[in-house]
């Protein structure tokens, strides 16, 4: 989550030059993206913009400062909708079809997907996965060390296709079963992306695009992607 005090910074080496050029303009709806600020927080950033500009206009800039200051609140305006979340889905195996759901959310991946899963067995998944790499998404995958060495693990199909792969290294289990599209939807639950999973057992998972809880997941998946460097 972006602080205060980050947009502060943000906003004041945009203000040094008096206006908002293009770059700044994407980089700061980047960073307001990936921390998935609420109606409540791009208010809270607006009025820090506009007291920025008080404190910075006079007689000699006031109408770069105002252009500036018109152009930060466009960006700091919630989209139309925005701030409605109504994704709100819980799936469950055996009896739903949770890889197809699993495959509809690949498949609609437009520019990034992180999986954190604790192991990846199932093929049809695994082609979803290759052909959003192959549409150019970034696809990032987390998984446990041991279960990447599993006949039937598709952890080498990844990296051969030039999909960034880590696992963790230490004598305990990266057990988590989660996924992240376009840093706008989460998936997660008890279900492993496997046959036995789909077929057999008793699983579930849900999928949401509730901001806080994609921006928390996000934030621990490259926490974990860190840690797991090689």
């Amino acid at each position: 989550m972006m602080t205060p005090q980050q947009m502060r910074e943000i906003l004041e080496q945009s203000l040094a030059d008096r206006r908002l050029s293009r770059a700044e303009k994407s980089v700061l709806s980047q960073h307001l993206d990936e921390a998935g600020a609420d109606a409540e927080q791009l208010a809270h950033f607006r009025r820090l913009a506009f007291g920025l500009a008080r404190e910075a206009i006079d007689a000699t800039n006031g109408a770069m400062i105002v252009e500036w200051l018109e152009e930060i609140a466009k960006v700091l305006q919630p989209s139309p909708g925005e701030d409605k979340e109504d994704m709100a889905e819980a799936w469950f195996s055996p009896h739903g079809d949770c890889p197809q759901r699993i495959r509809t959310l690949l498949a609609q991946a437009k520019q990034t997907v992180e999986i954190c899963v604790f192991t990846i067995t199932d093929d049809r998944l695994t082609s979803a996965v290759l052909e959003a790499h192959g549409r150019g998404v970034r696809v990032r995958i987390i998984t446990d060390n041991d279960k990447a060495a599993d006949l039937g693990s598709d952890a080498d199909r990844f990296l051969q296709a030039g999909i960034e792969l880590r696992v963790d290294r230490t004598e305990y289990h990266m057990h988590h079963k989660f996924a992240v599209f376009d840093s706008k939807i989460l998936l997660n639950g008890s279900y492993n992306w496997t046959r036995g999973a789909a077929a057999n057992n008793e699983e579930n998972f849900i999928v949401t695009n509730n901001r806080r809880l994609v921006a928390i997941f996000s934030k621990t998946f490259e926490d974990l992607w860190q840690q797991f460097q090689t």
